[in-house]
């Protein structure tokens, strides 16, 4: 396990951000370490991407309380988020965000209010729009940022907020940092799946990565089995994607230490395990 951590100031509140959990071997691996985890750390809110949940892409009820069991609180969103169909009628029932800026009106919520240790924390799933890859409509996230920002902290005076930004250009995703910095308390990018090492808390106290990378295969490329995008790109073969549900797996995380009081992040610290599942 790989411990790397930049520190500003001393933790009262402890947030584990788990990176996009990936069909079965991922949800066998986040069950394999997070209980330990959440122990040794003591971690008072663990938060995942839950968009590629259920087979890769999706989520189904079953797998998201299979994840809950294992100690996940909450589950963020992307543009695969209603993949399976039937999930437009049970995400209200469960502790799963849609992003807030779809233009298409899904059930569900963006966002989400939580107490702990007598803070407030309100948790956002937010879309990127700067690539062709992700083919989820949705409104300008700078601009909706700013505006529910506004709203949201005149009205309820939150002082911990937390946003899972889901893009695919890490430009975009560095600028959405940098725009929030010191108006919410974590920036955490989530799609690619692969970890990016740029942790760091920003000028104004707000904790940033460009991405946390993803709980499944060591051994395929984003979760696929290997073969089938190796030929994709050399042969422009188009058959449908394969998950490794077996061998190798990569859990990548980060711990965010937060003041209680002002909101500000104290930390970053990835948290990074490969194990046999």
């Amino acid at each position: 396990m790989c411990f790397c951590t930049y520190h500003l100031r001393t933790s009262m509140i402890r947030v584990l951000f788990i990176g996009d959990v990936v069909g079965h071997l991922g949800r066998a691996t986040v069950g394999k370490i997070l209980p330990n985890l959440k122990k040794q750390r003591k971690i008072d809110l663990c938060i995942a991407n839950g968009e590629n949940l259920a087979g890769g892409r999706g989520l189904t009820s079953e797998a998201v309380n299979e994840v809950i069991r294992y100690g996940v609180d909450l589950f963020t969103g992307g543009d695969h988020t209603f993949w399976k169909r039937d999930f437009v009628d049970e995400i209200s029932k469960l502790p799963v965000l849609k992003c807030i800026n779809l233009k298409k009106e899904y059930p569900g919520y963006g966002f989400v209010e939580t107490q702990i240790l007598g803070a407030k924390i309100l948790v956002i799933s937010v879309l990127g729009t700067a690539s062709s890859f992700i083919r989820e409509e949705a409104e300008n996230p700078f601009s909706y940022m700013d505006a529910f920002l506004k709203e949201h902290k005149e009205k309820e005076n939150n002082k911990v907020i937390l946003v899972d930004f889901h893009a695919e250009a890490s430009s975009e995703k560095v600028a959405l940092g940098w725009f929030l910095d010191g108006r919410v308390t974590a920036v955490c990018g989530t799609h690619t799946h692969i970890p990016s090492c740029d942790f760091r808390v920003l000028p104004n106290g707000t904790a940033y990565i460009t991405d946390l990378g993803m709980v499944g295969s060591s051994e395929g490329v984003i979760g696929v089995k290997r073969d089938i995008i190796i030929d994709r790109f050399l042969k422009n073969d188009l058959r449908p994607f394969e998950w490794v549900r077996s061998g190798r797996a990569v859990f990548n995380s980060v711990l965010i230490e937060i003041n209680e009081w002002t909101g500000e992040a104290q930390s970053i610290e990835r948290i990074d395990e490969v194990i046999e599942a």
